[in-house]
């Protein structure tokens, strides 16, 4: 199979289906204020993306199994779907099911992606091939915030919106290719929904599974996913948006300008980053990661102005790390059950997308640093515990 072409096509449809998500932090306040709603209720329709997600990734992950492709058919539909129905301005209902078409959209089009990487790209250059894909996604996102700092201020944030969204119809063109490069569509007779693959492909690299510890270390994996999923949509999605507006006096284009910096920086990291972690190992490598994010964390919820810049930028770092988990997950998963696997962890990730910004909004009245304060010591309790398991193997052999 065509590795190499796949993994371009799977990097242009990840760029062009984020665009939309750099677009929308900057786009909240205007649409907490257009539709009235209480700090709750933007915390609730930030955070719907993240819930679809969550709800969607265990019966999406079962279908991907033998269905893989009609997954990646589905998916720029019902992403178009619901940004067309969040961007018609509704009330708080319309806006919370739009999100939740756009999250169920791009969980066909996320897990789809990553299953087909973590099936059929498997081996010493995994971390660099889902790093490439999470750098196009980036390019997406960055896309999607540089172009709400550059339009004018009279365009209202629906049709910013929509004008973020437009690069999704691309999907529609990528599709025909993109079915050439997967291997051929699974015959009549298999199940809609299953666990595994009675006959899969063997993975790239050959061997089985790591054995031993694989389950501490899956454990720790799914850990530093939910953990980098909460601190990353808090940050993005309320802090950044919320601090920047009420307590510095940004506006739109401000805003947009601190989410730039960060994905700048994350754009910049991600190849490298999963170079390093090919050379080095991947737990190490997260391990750090993680430590870098507990001190962005710190510098955005409770530093000046110039601490949140600086901490932006080691935000934008720190995301750089975001696919390495799945790097060790896929370490001690059998190849049958990969698509099983990483909705598993798909579900803690995305449930951490949700709660992220849905706590901030309940919290941020009267308690607003506290969650921020917690992750911190969540990220650098599970980085110290990497590096540890990663000291301790070594002495051990």
């Amino acid at each position: 199979m065509p590795a190499r072409r796949l993994i371009v096509l799977l990097c242009l449809t990840g760029a062009t289906t984020t665009v939309s998500i750099g677009a929308f932090p900057a786009l909240l306040p205007e649409l907490g204020a257009t539709a009235a709603l209480a700090d709750w209720q933007l915390g609730a329709v930030a955070g719907a993306f993240g819930l679809a997600r969550m709800l969607s990734n265990v019966p999406v992950g079962l279908f991907i199994t033998h269905h893989l492709w009609r997954a990646l058919l589905l998916s720029p539909g019902l992403t178009l779907a619901g940004a067309l129905l969040l961007a018609s301005g509704g009330g708080f209902v319309t806006l919370m099911l739009g999100r939740a078409l756009m999250g169920l959209g791009h969980t066909l089009c996320t897990l789809g992606g990553l299953t087909a990487i973590l099936r059929y790209r498997a081996g010493p250059g995994l971390a660099s091939s889902l790093n490439a894909v999470e750098f196009s996604a980036m390019l997406g996102v960055l896309s999607g915030a540089t172009l709400i700092g550059v339009l004018p201020r009279t365009v209202p944030w629906n049709a910013a919106l929509l004008l973020a969204c437009a690069p999704m119809v691309a999907n529609l063109f990528l599709l025909p290719a993109l079915r050439r490069a997967l291997p051929a569509p699974e015959g009549p007779g298999r199940p809609i929904f299953a666990r595994s693959q009675a006959d899969a492909e063997p993975r790239e690299g050959g061997g089985p599974p790591a054995p031993g510890s694989g389950g501490f270390l899956a454990g720790l994996a799914v850990a530093a996913g939910a953990a980098i999923a909460v601190s990353y949509s808090t940050v993005e999605q309320f802090a950044i948006p919320l601090r920047g507006s009420r307590e510095f006096g940004l506006d739109r284009a401000g805003i947009a300008r601190l989410l730039m910096l960060a994905q700048v920086v994350d754009v910049a990291t991600l190849l490298p980053l999963g170079a390093l972690a090919d050379r080095r190992g991947t737990p190490v490598v997260l391990g750090g990661v993680l430590l870098v994010f507990s001190l962005a964390l710190a510098l955005i919820g409770f530093g000046t102005l110039p601490m949140l810049a600086v901490g932006c930028a080691l935000f934008g770092f720190s995301m750089a790390g975001w696919m390495l988990p799945l790097g060790i997950l896929r370490a001690v998963t059998p190849p049958a059950q990969i698509a099983w696997r990483t909705a598993r962890y798909r579900v803690s990730v995305d449930g951490g997308m949700f709660a992220g910004p849905f706590v901030s909004g309940l919290l941020t009245v009267r308690h607003a640093g506290v969650l921020p304060g917690v992750m911190l010591v969540v990220l650098a309790a599970v980085g110290l515990a990497l590096l540890a398991r990663v000291r301790l193997t070594a002495r051990s052999r």
